[in-house]
């Protein structure tokens, strides 16, 4: 939304008072904004520490979803739930390396422990699962090729290493030829310039939904 002028200096015309009231009642309709905010102005953590936090309750989420694994949906819900923390985390700290290595060591550690059942599930079972995880590595690629080139190494192993667990599976593969992602990008971690023409291409044309 875009403020007029007049607005604006209405707003600046309100006495600290009238300012504050308004500030907190539009908070209370925004946590998401609150949190960033309280993070920003008084929160000790710094990034690093937040991330470090949001690390640990991803491995403890996957060895729960791992240990009570039931089918490829319920672990589709545990995955959805897990992004949802992690996107929870950029939007209060703006951690944009923490975005990209936060959503691999998800899917690394979900792939790790969970590849061969993934597998071993029918793939109309497996499918919405897959098409997840699928997205969500062109999502990694993307925010990657965003990054300083001197920064993308730091990537690498993680990259690779879910790379080849998707060509282990031969459900992840299968979804991952028909929405057009190449495992051989993650393999040897060479992501094509154009990546996020390609993700949009893609979906344009009704893939990975």
């Amino acid at each position: 939304m875009v403020f007029d002028p007049e607005f604006k200096k209405a707003l600046q015309l309100l006495s600290d008072k009238e300012k504050d009231k308004l500030i907190l009642r539009l908070l209370k309709h925004d946590l998401q904004l609150a949190n960033r905010l309280r993070f920003e102005l008084i929160d000790t953590d710094s990034v690093t520490d937040k991330r470090e936090k949001i690390r640990d309750l991803i491995v403890r989420r996957v060895k729960s979803a791992t240990e009570n694994y039931y089918s490829a949906g319920y672990l589709l819900m545990d995955v959805r739930d897990i992004s949802g923390q992690i996107n929870e985390h950029v939007s209060v700290t703006k951690d944009k390396e923490g975005e990209i290595s936060l959503n691999c060591l998800m899917l690394r550690n979900i792939l790790e422990l969970n590849n061969e059942r993934i597998a071993s599930e029918k793939q109309n079972k497996s499918y919405t699962l897959c098409i997840y995880i699928i997205a969500r590595v062109f999502r990694i690629l993307i925010l990657i090729q965003k990054q300083h080139e001197d920064l993308h190494l730091e990537f690498k192993e993680d990259i690779e290493a879910i790379g080849k667990l998707i060509g282990k599976n031969h459900n992840l593969m299968k979804a991952a030829i028909h929405n057009g992602l190449d495992v051989n990008w993650l393999i040897e971690f060479d992501i094509p310039a154009n990546i996020a023409d390609i993700h949009k291409e893609l979906r344009d044309n009704g893939f990975l939904r």
